[in-house]
């Protein structure tokens, strides 16, 4: 039957949380089975590990409708930057590759400001700033982003190690918003003392949707400069695509810092199908209804709950994470050392059939995430756990 336009409104509407559950198991997964890869219960939430999220019927019917004709790739990208900033009320947007890219094509144009000359010698930077200066704590890994693109990465604790540390070769100042809880510095004077000095910030809040106020606030309200969302977790989107929202002479800049154009950033190839598919999930996320889609969350965790029952030694608790996957999850803490450890129920579960991914957190805290589970995922969740536990 073809997908109207209506039926796909009606379907977000009424069941926002359940508008991303795919096809039956017999029909879909066939195309990982052949390979030997079986689906598994997603009970971490939006993580790239495990695919990020699954898209809902608008977004990949857009992704569909963007295969089937050819466009110029430049001008796709500027008209779909221009519209994604209409609608997000911020200064600039374009879509990258996926946070990761977003860092990276953020560094660029931090190191090339717009000098064409610079950007085609990257990642040689001499006669231009090159460093980017970060607190200890926001390290994550993601630092090889910015190297990768020939920024020297500073590390500092203080605000007054930050203020030394800004100088002539200073290209970006970088904040983890994850991270926001274990640094020295907070937002508010990381963004001031950038701006008095004028250095570009530039903060990575890839998981950081629910809520959707998110998406400008970083920008309009806090100020920085550069902001990074995935499109393949809150947004449910291309797993393969993100954002970059800030600064327009900055977007102007990271945009040609990214493929079709050549240079250090040609490898960040983002497709039309790309493109029109996070258009589509961005229009998707402003419309649905989040407060359903909370409530909905909610009746998984006391579901599973109540299907566990109570177990001596073990202690189950709703959690919603400040920052990044800010939704209901179901954490289960073992205070009876050498009964049963987390670890081990984490390693039974992954032994099962399905396999059912959960977040160890350490030896006595197991949480569940019920955001990405379709169906009576969670049930079949709490029903395993409910068994190994009594076991």
């Amino acid at each position: 039957m073809k997908t109207t336009r209506r039926l796909l409104l009606q379907t977000a509407a009424a069941a926002p949380v359940m508008a991303a559950k795919p096809a039956s198991k017999g029909s879909s997964a066939a195309v990982y089975e052949r390979l030997g890869v079986k689906p598994i219960i997603n009970g971490m939430g939006t993580v790239t590990v495990l695919g990020g999220s699954l898209m809902p019927p608008e977004v990949i019917q857009a992704m569909d409708d963007a295969a089937k004709h050819f466009v110029h790739l430049p001008e796709l990208q500027k008209k779909a930057g221009a519209h994604l900033a209409k609608i997000l009320n911020v200064p600039a947007a374009m879509v990258t590759g996926g946070a990761a890219a977003s860092i990276s094509v953020g560094t660029i144009a931090c190191l090339s400001r717009g000098d064409k000359k610079r950007l085609q010698a990257l990642p040689e930077t001499a006669g231009g700033p090159r460093d980017v200066v970060m607190q200890r704590t926001h390290r994550s890994g993601y630092e090889h982003q910015m190297t990768m693109a020939g920024a020297n990465v500073v590390t500092i604790e203080t605000a007054e190690e930050l203020r030394r540390a800004i100088g002539a070769q200073t290209a970006m100042l970088f904040y983890m918003n994850k991270a926001e809880k274990e640094g020295k510095i907070q937002r508010a004077e990381f963004v001031r003392i950038a701006k008095e000095r004028g250095v570009p910030t530039f903060n990575d809040a890839a998981a950081d949707v629910p809520p959707k106020e998110n998406l400008w606030n970083y920008v309009n309200r806090d100020g920085f400069d550069l902001v990074a969302f995935s499109g393949g977790k809150g947004l449910q989107g291309p797993q393969s695509a993100g954002l970059l929202l800030g600064r327009k002479d900055l977007i102007e800049a990271a945009t040609e810092g990214q493929s079709p154009y050549g240079g250090i950033g040609r490898g960040m190839k983002v497709g039309k199908e790309e493109i029109a598919g996070m258009i589509a999930a961005v229009e998707r996320f402003l419309r649905i209804d989040h407060e359903a889609e909370a409530r909905e969350m909610e009746r998984r965790v006391a579901e599973m709950t109540k299907l566990i029952g109570e177990v001596p030694g073990v202690k189950m608790t709703r959690f919603v994470p400040e920052i990044a996957n800010a939704v209901p999850h179901l954490t289960l803490e073992f205070d009876a050392p050498g009964r049963v450890s987390a670890k081990q129920i984490h390693d039974k579960l992954l032994e099962g059939s399905p396999a059912i991914y959960t977040l160890l957190r350490g030896p006595r805290t197991l949480t569940v995430s019920v955001w990405m589970m379709s169906g009576a995922e969670h049930r079949t969740t709490g029903k395993r756990l409910a068994e190994l536990l009594r076991a």
